[in-house]
Order: C-alpha cells, then sequence, then structure tokens
C-alpha cells in the first residue's frame, strides 16, 4: 500500500490539485484549498466512475453510443496482422490473455486466435459484435466478445457511465483478473490502435493512469502494445539531441516505460471505418495518411522509489511541463515555482547528496 509522501521530507512533501500550478504543502497528511471546501479537494483521480444501475455488463446497452462522427483504424492486412502475431508470440508465456482493443472486422483477431491465444475482444462499435461472436462461437471458448472501449476506460470527473464507456474494475471483475504485485508483471498484454482524432490525449491518458497506478496499471504492468501514428511515435521516443521533437512526454514516456518500436507500417494497410461500421473514404489527410508504427510500452519495474509514488507523480508532472514551458532557464528560476523552499537551500542539498 502506498504511503503519502513516502520516503520525501515533510517540508517538501507536495501534491499538486487538478488545476495546474496550485500546490499545498502536506504537514499532517491534509491538504486543502482556504476557499474551497475539502469534500472538492480532490486529487486527478479521486473521482471514481459508477455503471448505471440499469445496465447490466453482460447485455448491450440500449442507449446509442454518442461519438462526434468517430472514425477508427483497423488493420486489414494479414501481413500486419501476422507481424503482430509473431511480436506478440515471441514473448507470450503459456495461457497468457490478449486483450484486444476495437478490433474491427477482426482480421487481427482471427490471426491471434489461429496461434492458440485467447483473446478478450473489447468492440466499442455494435456494429462488428456479431460476427466477432459468431467467430467466438467456432473457438471453443477462446474469444469473448464485450461491448467496450478501451481508450475509454475510468472516464474523468464522471459518476456515471453506460456500455461502451466503464470501469476498469468491472471489466477485470468479469474476466476475473486479479491485481498484482508492480514487479511480478501482468498476465495480459494490450493490443490495439490509438484513436487517430485523439491520439495525443490519449497517451497523456495513458501515462497519467500508469504513474498514479489507477485503471488498468491497478492491476499491475500491464504491457501496452499499440500502433501509434509516425509524428507521436517519434516525439514519444525523441532524445535531447532532437531538441524539436523532444518534449515533457517524451521524458515521462522514457521515464515510465521501456519503448520499442517493432515497425513502420504504412497508413493504406490500415482501413478507416465510421462509427456505424461502413467504411470510410480518408477525408482526415494530415492525421489519417501518416506511418503508423507498431510500439512496445512496457512499465518499468523500479519506477516507483521512495521519493517518485503514485501518490506525488503530478508533482513531476508539473516538474516537467514548466521546465520545458522555458527551455532556456536556469534551474534555480525554475525551483520557485516548483517549490516553496529556498531554491538555494536546494541546490545545496542536491550538491551534497552528490559529493
Amino acid at each position: 500500500m502506498w504511503v503519502p509522501g513516502a520516503g520525501i521530507p515533510s517540508r517538501l512533501t507536495l501534491s499538486a490539485f487538478t488545476r495546474a500550478g496550485r500546490f499545498c504543502v502536506l504537514n499532517s497528511g491534509v491538504a486543502r484549498w482556504k476557499d474551497v471546501p475539502a469534500e472538492n479537494c480532490r486529487g486527478l483521480y479521486d473521482f471514481h466512475t459508477q455503471l448505471k444501475p440499469d445496465v447490466e455488463f453482460g447485455k448491450l446497452s440500449s442507449r446509442l453510443y454518442k461519438s462526434r462522427s468517430e472514425t477508427k483504424r483497423y488493420v486489414t492486412s494479414p501481413r500486419v496482422a501476422e507481424t503482430v502475431v509473431r511480436m506478440l508470440r515471441g514473448k507470450r508465456k503459456a495461457g497468457q490473455l490478449i486483450l484486444e482493443c476495437n478490433p474491427g472486422p477482426g482480421v487481427l483477431t482471427r490471426a491471434l486466435l489461429e496461434s492458440g491465444a485467447r483473446v478478450i475482444a473489447l468492440e466499442s462499435d455494435k456494429n462488428f459484435i456479431p460476427e466477432l461472436k459468431s467467430l467466438g462461437n467456432s473457438v471453443n471458448g477462446r474469444l469473448e466478445v464485450i461491448y467496450c472501449d478501451f481508450f475509454k476506460l475510468d472516464p474523468r470527473n464522471h459518476g456515471m457511465v453506460t456500455p461502451p464507456v466503464m470501469t476498469s474494475d468491472m471489466l477485470f471483475q468479469y474476466l476475473g483478473v486479479k491485481a498484482h504485485p508492480w514487479k511480478k508483471g501482468f498476465p495480459l498484454k494490450v493490443v490495439g490502435i490509438l484513436p487517430a482524432k485523439t491520439e495525443r490525449n490519449t497517451l497523456w491518458k495513458i501515462l497519467h493512469d500508469l504513474y498514479s497506478c489507477s485503471s488498468v496499471y491497478k492491476y499491475g504492468r500491464a504491457e501496452l502494445n499499440l500502433f501509434i501514428s509516425e509524428k507521436e511515435c517519434r516525439k514519444l521516443t525523441a532524445n535531447p539531441q532532437t531538441p524539436a521533437l523532444y518534449q515533457s512526454l517524451s521524458v515521462l514516456g522514457q521515464t515510465a516505460c521501456g519503448i520499442k518500436v517493432v515497425c513502420t507500417e504504412p497508413s493504406s494497410l490500415f482501413d478507416t471505418y465510421a462509427i456505424k461500421g461502413e467504411l470510410e473514404k480518408q477525408r482526415h489527410r494530415e492525421s489519417l495518411e501518416q506511418n503508423l508504427c507498431f510500439v512496445q510500452l512496457t512499465p518499468h519495474r523500479n519506477l516507483f522509489t521512495g521519493t517518485l509514488t503514485p501518490f506525488n507523480y503530478d508533482v513531476f508532472f508539473h516538474m516537467l511541463r514548466q521546465c520545458f514551458m522555458k527551455r532556456n532557464a536556469k534551474l534555480i528560476d525554475h525551483l520557485p515555482s516548483l517549490s516553496p523552499i529556498d531554491a538555494v537551500h536546494i541546490l545545496k542539498q542536491i550538491k551534497k547528496k552528490r559529493m
């Protein structure tokens, strides 16, 4: 169990609230804004979503999934599907589950099943579900289809949710997946394609969930195997030698995960479907005509130490963003906005530890 501020001197223990730049010093373990009631002083992930009581998990909701002309990309090339299967097979242990996000027409699903994998298909478009369920009936229980959008698990600041939006607790309890200690890994791998229109925001949500040990990471070090646009992939893997691409997302991603770019495929091998399951022309050329990179994101076993914990990660996020906003500023100029402690004193303490 994580202890608030573990391993941090009491006078340096800070907690960033949901609004950037709002800090309090934690003395007795309680932090409050003076002008905000205590019940509203919640951390970034203190909002717990709940399923509406009239919606059963095993049944499709009668309410339509509302989306602003949402389009999704799907693997429709057998060659790409075989490449993905080969990469996953090399690391897969006996009995390990593959959680496939938005399988759509099921090209990758079939390839995974042919390799002997057990697959949980999370599909957010009802139009694809009947065919996927029909496939599941022919493979002796090795495929389970659930009306769910993986990339919208555990939405922030929403008290009630309806499928395909749901909570990770409900999903994993239904699947019988139990939480595993962080250093022991996780008996499940996730594979999918990041949503084209919300790629950036989805990457940030994944990082927030990872550092806070919430959502899927509440259950262990889940490995994500995702197709990401080449543009975002270059930013995620950038280093200081490429300053135009190197940013806070790069640092946070590389600090938290081992990032491996497995292959790069042209966008022509991925068909784009509208929310009604119909093939759609690529209207958004800039976002949909980029190459897609297949990237493995494996959380580090030693990510959390006596200093960095799921409780205070938001301070680390804020610090990085502040530093990248003023890249040419000196560290001593950044410290006053990051800590109430005198900047010179902090630098002296750092120097003592290095001696």
